[in-house]
């Protein structure tokens, strides 16, 4: 039993979400590190976010049994029973909220709730059976981890927080998206309106370029806004260039299943150096960052910085 309700956590997709509120963390932190809250952030952003991985399997599992990388989940909620794991999946997000409100700060639990309520409801029960959009608009339930360690050291939503969001979020759909290539037959068959399905392959390349490319200038932003050091920002220019080639490369390539495979690993090993040198490479700035907003709340005069972004990740 305890085997099955650690299964439907999806430990995996669990590890790498909690690890990226930790950095976020870290990163507001600056070095004068709360070990305390940050205990407590860990463990409340952990119920919250497996709360959501076992609703979504919940509300998947007839889906989920179609295709061959998820159809073991029916059996992990078969031996539980489809009410028990619904009820499990409420209490784990309720008692880990109720941390997150409570024993942190109110604004890190409403970003975990904020983080929830986009997985849950906008790309499980919304988007992901009826739109191309799922990848990119679910793509805010899985760039709010960092923003919700971040929040519980700031208490505020400010540059850093946008920031962190950005990266997560333009990096999620061309990952995403190496899998639905290698897959794309499963996901036509389970019935899942992914982009490759719907527009093609090729047209999916098209739309990872836009994403990979403006991680450039995301990862340029946090060292320009002094969260992080020289180093940081040199080996994730160049992991960000080395992606961006590869991607480019696939709308040559005659194997597409053997360029998405390699794409998604470059993808997974992407954000992992760049979350650790995030980490080792944090920069205690010593005076104001270029502009005064960069460390108080974020202002309607300062959305020219993400103009390009958003007109690039929204481009069909």
């Amino acid at each position: 039993m305890l085997k099955d309700m650690i299964a439907l956590t999806k430990p995996g997709l669990l590890r790498l979400n909690v690890f990226a509120v930790a950095v976020g963390f870290w990163v507001a932190s600056k070095w004068d590190i709360s070990w305390i809250s940050l205990l407590m952030v860990l463990i409340g952003s952990t119920l919250v976010i497996a709360s959501a991985c076992v609703i979504n399997n919940y509300w998947d599992r007839e889906l989920d049994q179609k295709m061959e990388r998820t159809k073991k989940r029916i059996d992990y909620i078969n031996h539980l029973k489809p009410n028990f794991v619904l009820g499990y999946g409420i209490v784990l997000g309720v008692v880990g909220f109720v941390l997150l409100y409570f024993l942190v700060n109110p604004l890190s639990g409403w970003m975990a709730l904020l983080g929830w309520f986009a997985y849950i409801v906008i790309y499980t029960m919304w988007l992901k059976r009826s739109s191309t959009w799922s990848t990119s608009l679910g793509g805010i339930a899985g760039a709010m981890p960092p923003v919700i360690g971040y929040c519980a050291v700031t208490n505020q939503i400010d540059v850093g927080a946008w920031l962190l969001f950005a990266l997560l979020f333009l990096w999620q759909p061309p990952h995403f998206w190496s899998l639905g290539i290698r897959r794309v037959e499963e996901y036509r068959a389970a019935g899942f309106p992914l982009l490759p399905v719907v527009k093609g392959v090729k047209r999916t390349k098209f739309q990872m370029i836009p994403y990979v490319f403006l991680l450039l200038p995301a990862v340029f932003l946090l060292y320009y806004y002094n969260y992080v050091g020289l180093v940081f920002l040199l080996v994730s220019a160049i992991g960000g260039l080395i992606w961006f080639v590869h991607t480019l490369s696939g709308l040559k390539t005659q194997d597409d299943e053997k360029w998405a495979k390699v794409n998604f690993l470059i993808s997974v090993n992407y954000l992992m150096v760049v979350f650790i040198v995030m980490y080792l490479n944090m920069k205690m700035p010593t005076e104001l960052a270029p502009y005064e907003e960069a460390c108080c709340e974020i202002g309607l005069d300062n959305l020219w910085l993400f103009q390009p972004i958003l007109r690039g990740v929204f481009l069909l």
